[in-house]
This record gives structure tokens, sequence and C-alpha cells, in this order.
């Protein structure tokens, strides 16, 4: 069968990437989901209350990643206190669990205090009362756990968001059972699929004969670029991890016809997906929240094998480790399958931990 060849980036220092889980179609469509589904809720008053008029869950899904920068906007005086008592809030939106483990435990290799589990878990104990500096080391308020768990709901669902690669000096996919053992001379770090380099080329030409093409826009949304501004080159690598957050969200899009995340919830409920029920004190639910998620690492990385290391140059001059994969041709279909599994059950998770907490 032919395959699409990647190039894996894993020095683990050369470059630095914001990720941000999903994108923001696939955060919004999972607040969209839970808008619906609490409609008529004790819980949908609870949030409204925390929320400022014209708010929803869908609106507000991105703010854990608008903090990050300027990119939605100018920082409001909210964000800017919210970084300033968070220094270390990009954390919390990942933990790096090998994808290859069957279960997220405390302090295993790749797991954090400040991880996306264990903040869940303060966010789930903040809006459910107890707010003691136990359960709610970081201090949130109850509207920024309110944020942040609409937004995590959403990250903890994105497989390569709990369920990472680990790579050896020979390419191979390796299961690090101690932190020190990922030292970047015989076992490097792949974060989170950040140092994964997909040949976006190929991919696109695979995906243009597998994924139908986006429904026709109803209003035109982009703006030609300013006079004088040169076109932007053709992206000819994506790492797999940027794939996972929006690529593959373009193609559930397109897959069942959905022009918005409203729409793209409206079409999910409507189809009465099978979603895994939770169960049991809700402030264990993010275990099996990320337990679900390494499931689909597993799949994601399913039918990718490396070949021998090579070395390639940054535009700075740097020197760094690279490995060759090679994907199925079909990639696309499975995945953008796996990513609409996972955004409906995040929107679904969502919904029934806030009724759960406001029953």
């Amino acid at each position: 069968m032919n395959k699409l060849v990647l190039t894996v980036a894993l020095s683990g220092a050369f470059i630095s990437f914001n990720a941000h889980a999903w994108g923001n179609d696939g955060h919004r469509a999972v607040g969209a989901i839970a808008d619906q589904l609490i409609q008529g809720s004790n819980a949908e008053q609870r949030v409204k209350a925390l929320l400022l008029p014209g708010e929803s869950l869908e609106k507000v899904s991105i703010w854990a990643d608008c903090v990050k920068g300027t990119y939605c906007g100018p920082q409001s005086d909210e964000m800017v206190a919210y970084v300033a008592a968070n220094p270390q809030h990009s954390e919390y939106h990942y933990t790096d669990v090998p994808f290859q483990n069957p279960h997220y435990h405390d302090h295993d290799a790749g797991t954090a205090d400040n991880d996306i589990v264990q903040t869940l878990k303060q966010c789930i104990a903040t809006l459910q009362g107890k707010g003691d500096k136990i359960s709610n080391p970081h201090g949130f308020t109850p509207r920024q756990a309110l944020l942040i768990l609409t937004h995590l709901a959403g990250d903890v669902v994105q497989p390569l968001h709990v369920g990472a690669a680990f790579v050896d000096k020979n390419g191979a996919f390796v299961v690090p059972q101690k932190q020190a053992q990922i030292d970047a001379v015989n076992m490097f770090d792949a974060r989170g699929g950040n140092n994964l380099l997909l040949d976006d080329i190929k991919l696109s030409a695979n995906s243009a004969q597998l994924i139908p093409a986006a429904p026709p826009e109803t209003k035109v949304t982009s703006q030609a670029p300013a006079s004088g501004t040169p076109p932007r080159a053709p992206q000819t690598t994506r790492p797999f991890h940027s794939y996972w957050d929006t690529t593959v969200v373009n193609y559930v899009f397109r897959r069942v016809g959905a022009r918005s995340p409203q729409e793209f919830a409206q079409l999910a409920i409507a189809g009465k997906p099978t979603v895994i029920a939770n169960s049991g004190d809700a402030i264990s639910w993010p275990y099996a929240w990320a337990d679900q998620s390494l499931a689909v690492a597993k799949l994601a990385h399913a039918g990718v094998t490396a070949g021998a290391i090579g070395q390639q140059t940054s535009k700075t001059g740097e020197v760094y480790n690279v490995w060759a994969l090679t994907v199925p041709d079909d990639y696309p279909v499975p995945s953008s399958a796996a990513a609409k599994t996972q955004l409906i059950q995040g929107g679904y998770n969502l919904a029934a931990v806030l009724k759960a907490i406001w029953p």
C-alpha cells in the first residue's frame, strides 16, 4: 500500500509551538453541543449566572487559549489577571502519558501536578463549592473554573493532548517508565506530536480524493490581503499535533456537511449518537476522559512507522534529529471518524458534568 511520508523532528528544543487543541471550530463545537444539551436545566441557569451577557459555552470555549496571546484580540483585564495569577497556565491544557499506556495514573511518567487531569479536577471541585487550598491550589474563582472547564473538556478528548509519543534513537516508539529516561539521547519526547512534521502537500492531495469538499458558504468570512501584501507561501509541512487540532476538524465538518460549530452541534445531537456515560463522583470523571483519549491516541498512531534517524538544520542553523514516518494513504478517513466521535463525546461530557455539579 502507498504511504504518506511524515518527517518527525524530535530534538525537543529546536522549535516551540503554541498548541490549541481542536482549534477554534472544534472547541466551539464542543461548547455548542453542551449549550443545547443543558437547555431547560438548573445547570443552564447556574452557567448563565457565571457568564456575562451575550456569552455562551460555545463563545467562551476558546477563552483559555485566547489568554495565551493576542490572536483573539487585545487581552481583557480579566485575562491579564488570570495570567498573572497562573504563570504556568499553558501547562493546564495537556498531559504526556505514553500513548501505549491504557490508563492515566497520578505521578506516572508524563503526568504533572499542573496537567489537564489535575486542572479539570480543580475546576470541578471549585464549581462544587470545594474551593479550599487542597482541592483548588490555583485559587480559581467559580467563573474562571467554568471558563477553564469548558475549554479543557475539549482539550481532554483531543487524543494527542493526553497520549504522547516517545521515540528512541532507532526510530521506534517506546514507553518511558520514569521521567528521567526521556533524556534526548536514547529517548526523545515528540512533545505531543508538535515535533512530528507531516508532509502537508501529500496529505492535501490524498484528502482531496477521500474527503468531500466543504459545503458552499452562505457569506464571505475572509478578506483579501491588503494591497501590497505578498501572498503567503504554501505550507509544505504540518505538525502532527496541528493536524489533530485543526485539519481533522475541517475534515469532520466537511464529511457531515456542517458550515459552523452550531450546525455541527445540531447535526450531532439530531443523530442521537452513542456516547460513553459518566458515573460516580464527577471529581473522578477526568480520569475516565483521559483513559478514553488514550484509547483513541493508539488509533491515531496506528499504522505509523518510523525510519532511521537523520538530521536536519533549522533556519537558525541549529541541527536537530529527525525520523521519517509513514502513515496509510487513507489516514484522513479513520482519523476524521475518530475526531467526530471525540468532539461529540466532549460536548456530552461537558453537559453531563455541569448537570452533575448543578442537578
